[in-house]
């Protein structure tokens, strides 16, 4: 496999994901389901799937790759995102940048890589 096909296949889905929050966060009005959800539940929800998807490169998509370091590095990188997400919104007409938003993006980043970390050392340390 190449270089390229492994980083490719180790950060698309959070490079996917970032693209998918972008254009989200493009649009005056969400799409109609979208309103469903609680906005500080979607926006955890969101952001705590990036967060898992960036710890996965950070780990090279390893339970063993799962540390600290990468769960850490992981949520900042979530959180910075979410940062410029907000600033994004903020040039978004009928859109606005808010802080509530951005710490429910945090809440979720770190609770989805702080239960991915919890289930590596789970996982690693049962392995013989």
């Amino acid at each position: 496999m190449s270089v390229v096909n492994h980083r490719v296949r180790l950060w698309g889905p959070a490079w996917a994901m970032m693209a998918v929050i972008f254009v989200l966060s493009s649009l005056s009005h969400l799409p109609s389901a979208a309103g469903a959800v609680d906005d500080g539940v979607a926006h955890a929800l969101e952001y705590g799937v990036l967060a898992a998807l960036l710890l996965r490169g950070f780990a090279g998509a390893r339970w063993d790759g799962v540390t600290a370091r990468a769960a850490w590095l992981a949520v900042l990188l979530t959180i910075l995102y979410g940062v410029t997400d907000e600033v994004h919104q903020w040039f978004v007409p009928v859109r606005t940048a808010e802080v509530a938003d951005l710490s429910a993006d945090a809440v979720g980043a770190t609770v989805a890589a702080g239960l991915i970390w919890a289930w590596s050392i789970v996982t690693v340390r049962g392995q013989p």
